[in-house]
């Protein structure tokens, strides 16, 4: 098919092809380089999409996400195979910058484009797409009973818990990340279009200003409450970290999770910050809850941010003493949240929070620990509710164009 001229993300090649054209540069031929999990990437470019790991997981962090999770509505296992198949090869072109199919035009007249064209000129802008499967999949539909990993278990209610079942759960997720907010809404909308009638989105979220970063040589982002967040967390480029409490391997992907091999859980949680609560809240109280300074995001009892915690200096309710690993047996997650504004409640207040996202090796031994500890005495309960929940097991990455999502699952 015939190519405009660039940066259009009018695809490189046809449909199906042996490869696609990755990592383009911004205009000008000084853009700047972002470093993480995928190495250096320019403003605006590509970050690979195949690899023994999916992206996204410990990719320096974009700034905005459209995380969505899908109920699946086909009961044929080979339509499913199909769709994420088809899904692959789709995410394959637009992660390069491509259209989707034969393009947003110039095909035939009496037919649906096959891309939707909302980010037809727009670059690549480090576009990830991460897919997951949910607890629920692994039911009698497809066969896969026998396949549903230990830690992939149902959640338990922790104290607090006030969660609607319509913003949680999932038989699939799929997980945008980019610096343009276009083009993971583009990214979203053309694989629900591809689904159409196979799956059905069951909710989704958009999510602006991270709220922790894979990149800890960058400044720490801040979450709405003002502070400072994932200081401590697992840099993308420490394989040490990563190996040991993101990556499923070894004796975790033996038996039923064998086919997880390089692969992670996802904890996704939806959570209302009471910002109007906390804003008429004393500075002071505000830092003790959080037990970090608010300027500098130094420990209690420390002068720098990334000094070594003091845990017996804060107060025994303060969140980063009871969030600590040495509070929870060493219990680590990779956190790669955002924060949201959905409007308001009804009742002049403000519908803002936290979409937490963090992935780990296990979650019996990561999130469940961590939340429990959280959950019965952490001082910030009094400012936050726990909305929406889901789990996720994120298969390996897809090794090169031959490879498709969740091939060791199905085969």
């Amino acid at each position: 098919m015939s190519e405009p001229a660039a940066p259009s993300r009018r695809a490189v090649i046809g449909w199906g092809g042996a490869g696609l054209a990755l990592g383009a540069v911004a205009a000008g031929g000084a853009a700047a380089l972002t470093r993480g999990g995928d190495g250096a990437v320019p403003a605006g470019g590509a970050v690979p999409f195949h690899g023994p790991h999916q992206a996204g997981i410990a990719t320096a962090v974009q700034d905005r996400l459209h995380f969505a999770a899908f109920d699946v509505t086909t009961k044929d296992r080979a339509e499913l195979v199909r769709l994420l198949k088809d899904w692959t090869r789709a995410a394959e072109r637009l992660t390069a910058g491509a259209e989707v199919g034969e393009g947003a035009y110039g095909g035939l007249p009496e037919a649906p484009p096959d891309d939707t064209g909302e980010a037809l000129g727009l670059q690549p802008s480090r576009l990830t797409l991460t897919l997951g499967f949910g607890p629920s999949l692994f039911d009698r539909r497809f066969g896969l009973a026998d396949r549903r990993p230990g830690a992939l278990i149902d959640l338990p209610r922790f104290p607090g818990d006030d969660l609607d079942p319509a913003r949680s759960g999932g038989d699939l997720c799929v997980q945008a990340c980019a610096d343009d907010p276009q083009v993971a809404v583009h990214a979203i909308r053309n694989l629900a279009r591809i689904g159409f009638g196979k799956v059905a989105v069951r909710w989704s979220q958009l999510g602006f200003g991270k709220t922790s970063s894979t990149t800890p040589d960058a400044q720490t982002p801040r979450n709405l409450f003002g502070f400072k967040d994932g200081t401590r967390n697992v840099a993308g480029t420490d394989t040490a970290r990563l190996d040991a409490h993101v990556w499923v391997s070894g004796k975790d992907a033996e038996g039923p999770a064998a086919w997880l091999d390089g692969g992670s859980y996802l904890v996704a949680r939806r959570i209302r910050m009471n910002v109007e609560t906390w804003d008429r809240t004393s500075l002071a109280e505000q830092e003790d809850v959080f037990g970090r300074d608010k300027r500098e995001g130094a420990p209690a009892g420390r002068a720098k941010e990334h000094d070594e915690p003091f845990l017996k200096a804060m107060k025994p309710d303060s969140h980063v003493r009871l969030a600590h690993p040495d509070t929870n047996r060493g219990a680590t997650m990779l956190r790669r949240g955002y924060s949201f504004t959905d409007g308001t409640d009804g009742l002049g207040r403000l519908e803002a929070g936290l979409f937490f996202l963090a992935y780990q090796r296990d979650v019996r031994t990561g999130f469940v620990p961590v939340q429990t500890s959280l959950a019965r005495a952490d001082a910030l309960n009094e400012y936050v509710r726990h909305v929406g929940s889901a789990l996720f097991a994120i298969p390996p990455g897809v090794r090169d164009t031959g490879d498709w999502w969740g091939r060791a699952l199905f085969t």
